[in-house]
């Protein structure tokens, strides 16, 4: 997310068409990658319980099995992603940042098998407990992320300047470098216990299946998120290259508050998912509870942060004053809806980690695409004209549908952790 900052920042100094450009690109990019790399995010839940019942040497062909779903995912990614410019002329979006937009996909696409591995590899990690390393990767990457952006933004040294477009290839390299960074660390730290690199697998069609039944839904409820999200970006792309910039800054704001909630739900994911392979129901449904008590607690910090820094934060961003303005206005509403965004992601992770993930996609897909669109599409698209709000409309859908989502995720959760509570206790009187 921080590379994802950078980028806007940096882009943004070049003006609104080049911001524009790379966030066309990437509305696009990223949740295509996030699909893949949710099918990947299997590893999670599934490594997670081998370990809590003590078979974490099992992991190992668990993560052969799903590299080879990320190989062939990634690959037909890229080919996709190489041939999406008939996408953005059929929307009708801003025409001087379609070819800054293309450029930067053709480049990052150099990235996806790279970081589909790096995800592999990490989640691993994680699942493991063990979350040190993709910190600390991430966080060198984001360090070298910024003097490698401004030489290929700006050129030098052999190197023209490739604007926007080298916002890509900066990402690229990074996601190339951090996926050596975690084959090291699975190679010679504590986790070569699951023994990734101990020998060869061929593709094993039945747990290859096991995995992508399990990994879908969560990609496809990633997808449905961040989907909506892109197909809101593609759709104010209507709006003008300004109008575009400010929803991506907010967009972009919004994000990077939402990494704590985020990183708050994998660690439910994780702990759900090992409580409940050492058959503890009570630490599995107390887990979740303790984290979405504490996501409510920051985004209360969150919205009043978002209230009295905001405005000045998006003029880190931009300093053009229709820019700035357009931004500024969306503040109230990303605040509001901050609260619902951040208990929903716990809930969501405290499901996975009873590897319950296909209702949680359906409830996806009902709460963004059923609730979110239409509301947006009223309100921003103007189907309703005495209604139009503009690019308002379109995170008033947004707020909607997260709202929607958060209330049935939480209720589900509930319903499910009582559930292997009382199965559990009901085995033990039987036994008994």
């Amino acid at each position: 997310m921080g590379m994802g900052v950078v980028d806007t920042v940096m882009a943004g100094r070049l003006g609104a068409v080049n911001l524009a450009g790379v966030a066309l690109g990437g509305v696009v990019f990223w949740p295509l990658l996030l699909l893949v790399a949710g099918v990947v995010m299997a590893l999670t839940p599934t490594v997670s319980q081998l370990h809590g019942s003590g078979r974490s040497h099992e992991a190992g062909e668990a993560v052969r099995q799903v590299l080879w779903i990320g190989l062939a995912a990634g690959l037909a990614l890229i080919l996709l992603l190489r041939n999406v410019e008939p996408l953005y002329h059929l929307i009708g979006v801003d025409p001087l940042a379609i070819p800054i937009t293309v450029g930067y996909l053709e480049a990052i696409s150099w990235g996806v098998l790279p970081v589909l591995g790096y995800f592999a590899l990490r989640y691993l990690c994680e699942g493991l407990s063990w979350t040190a390393p993709a910190m600390v990767i991430s966080g060198v990457g984001l360090l070298l992320k910024v003097p490698l952006n401004y030489w290929l933004i700006y050129g030098g040294w052999g190197i023209p300047a490739l604007g926007g477009e080298g916002c890509g290839w900066a990402s690229a390299v990074i996601m190339g470098l951090q996926f050596i960074a975690i084959c090291l660390v699975v190679r010679y730290s504590r986790v070569a216990v699951a023994g990734v690199f101990r020998r060869f697998s061929w593709p094993d069609t039945d747990a290859i299946w096991r995995y992508i039944k399990l990994g879908l839904p969560i990609g496809m409820s990633t997808f449905a998120e961040f989907g909506i999200f892109s197909l809101m970006t593609l759709l104010i792309g209507r709006l003008g290259a300004e109008t575009v910039a400010a929803h991506q800054i907010i967009n972009n704001i919004s994000g990077l508050v939402f990494m704590v909630p985020l990183g708050l739900g994998m660690a439910t994911s994780i702990r759900v998912g090992f409580n409940v392979g050492a058959n503890d129901f009570h630490a599995a449904r107390r887990s979740g509870w303790v984290a979405i008590g504490a996501s409510f607690g920051f985004a209360i910090v969150a919205v009043t942060a978002l209230l009295t820094l905001g405005p000045w934060v998006v003029t880190l961003y931009s300093t053009e004053p229709e820019v700035v303005a357009v931004a500024t206005g969306l503040l109230l509403i990303v605040a509001v809806y901050q609260v619902f965004d951040d208990v929903q992601v716990i809930a969501m992770g405290a499901l996975r980690g009873y590897k319950d993930t296909t209702k949680p996609f359906i409830i996806a897909v009902i709460c963004y695409w059923l609730v979110s669109l239409p509301v947006a599409l009223v309100f921003g698209y103007g189907i309703v004209e005495d209604l139009y709000l503009g690019v308002t409309g379109y995170w008033i859908g947004l707020a909607c549908g997260l709202i929607c989502a958060a209330v049935v995720l939480v209720t589900r959760f509930n319903r499910v952790s009582k559930h292997y509570v009382r199965t559990a206790r009901d085995e033990q009187q039987i036994a008994s």
